[in-house]
């Protein structure tokens, strides 16, 4: 899940870089057309370390989900990629984990497994057969006690995190825009670096500094517990003590203060690479952090705009101009900071000049007559389906429920998260255009088509 520049599956890659080779294969219970009351607990075990827990017995499986809030925004700029690389180191094994044998263990009790990292976080999650609930959890609690972080793992890792930098990144068309997006947008803060980080850091680090890495941010009152599937709840607590409950407490993190200024001017920047095949022109604005109350009409906004075949910018640049061979948009909307982005890749012989007047164009719509009621329903619509859609396996029940607790403050948002796009009207979209996708503080990045 690495970032490889794909139209198709951008928005949903370019965010996470992933570690395992392991297929993710979610245990489904189904597609649901109305998202059901998902049911849950929560505690916290004196070290810190909160646990949700949600029982579902309409499959034998079960999923855990840990999630540890550090990611590429937390690293020094100096030593960029940490939060990565220890996504793949943490699959190396523990003391009382032979090196390599996490993936086989998991595979062999019948399930799989998987990990990301992202600016703001790093989560690992395992799907197995329900009876099989407690391996996950001893996997899980040596990863956080025990990981050995020695010179034969972190030297194994250096050459898999630089291999997958090389082959995702530098040896793939359009493969810096994640990087040229982050740096040109976010500059001045620590999300002006991706989580792929950079080769040269990872080389020059010491095994201290990995190992006070892990020191201080993977301790228990620095992660969510959430376990999904068809468990007993009373046995489940019981083992999440077992297994977790004698870890130690570790120091509460210190994180770097971020200023987001929504106000700052825009750049331009020309990329020229020689393994460019045809013109890119993408625009970039700052946008509010993903808690804030623009975050769901920026949301439907950006779908109206350029998610999907039917969208504006789709059926203008390449439907009915064929100036481009495809055209998006998307969002980051981070902890301390966001972005939206529109793209456009031209077809051979079309200008980089041409196709910013082309999305201006349609950026300048929007900001000057708002979006049509048909508009504006079916972007609810999509968004009421996605909602629903997206609890419908135990991994993503596991997911949503931690991530709505740490971002948001409120594991219960799972049940009511459509409401927050409800409430938005369609005058809000005309109104966040007019805020967030102003002229004078849009960004740009051309890709021009070296010269043979």
């Amino acid at each position: 899940m690495g970032f490889i520049f794909s139209i198709r599956i951008m928005k949903r890659n370019f965010f996470l870089c992933s570690a395992v080779p392991i297929g993710f294969l979610s245990f489904s219970i189904g597609v649901l057309a109305k998202s059901p009351n998902i049911e849950f607990e929560e505690f916290d075990l004196p070290n810190g370390l909160h646990v949700i827990l949600h029982r579902n017995t309409d499959a034998p499986v079960v999923s855990s989900y840990v999630l540890y809030h550090v990611g590429s925004k937390d690293e020094r700029p100096d030593r960029t990629g940490f939060a990565h690389f220890f996504e793949h180191l943490m699959f190396e094994g523990s003391t009382n984990i032979e090196r390599g044998q996490i993936d086989k263990l998991i595979s062999g009790a019948g399930g799989n497994l998987n990990a990301s990292t992202s600016f703001d976080r790093t989560d690992y999650y395992i799907n197995l057969p329900s009876n099989e609930l407690e391996l996950a959890l001893w996997i899980e609690s040596e990863r956080l006690m025990h990981a050995v972080v020695d010179e034969t793992g972190v030297e194994t890792q250096r050459e898999v995190v630089k291999e997958e930098r090389r082959s995702r990144y530098d040896n793939q068309p359009y493969g810096s825009l994640m990087e040229n997006m982050a740096e040109a947008v976010f500059v001045g803060t620590p999300y002006a670096w991706t989580p792929i980080g950079s080769a040269q850091y990872i080389d020059e680090a010491t095994i201290d500094e990995f190992r006070d890495f892990y020191r201080k941010w993977y301790v228990p009152n620095n992660a969510i517990l959430s376990i999904a599937g068809d468990i007993n709840l009373v046995k489940t607590r019981q083992l999440v003590e077992q297994y977790f409950g004698q870890i130690p407490r570790g120091e509460d993190p210190q994180r770097a203060g971020i200023e987001w200024d929504l106000m700052a001017p825009g750049t331009s920047k020309s990329v020229d690479e020689p393994m460019t095949p045809l013109p890119a022109a993408v625009h970039i604005w700052r946008a509010p952090v993903m808690t804030h109350k623009d975050a769901e009409a920026i949301d439907l906004l950006i779908s109206i705009l350029a998610t999907g075949k039917s969208s504006r910018m789709y059926r203008r640049l390449v439907d009915v101009e064929r100036a481009a061979v495809n055209s998006a948009a998307f969002t980051w909307m981070q902890e301390k900071a966001g972005l939206v982005a529109a793209y456009a890749i031209g077809n051979r012989g079309v200008t980089i000049e041409q196709l910013d007047s082309l999305i201006e164009e349609e950026v300048e719509k929007l900001i000057d007559s708002g979006v049509t009621d048909q508009e504006f329903q079916k972007a609810l619509n999509q968004k009421e389906s996605e909602i629903a859609s997206s609890v419908g396996t135990m991994s993503s029940r596991a997911q949503s429920l931690a991530n709505n607790h740490l971002w948001y403050g409120d594991a219960g948002r799972i049940n009511h998260e459509l409401e927050a796009y409800l409430k938005v009207k369609k005058e809000d979209l005309q109104r966040v255009a007019k805020t967030y996708l102003r002229k004078d503080r849009r960004n740009t990045l051309h890709y021009i088509v070296p010269e043979k």
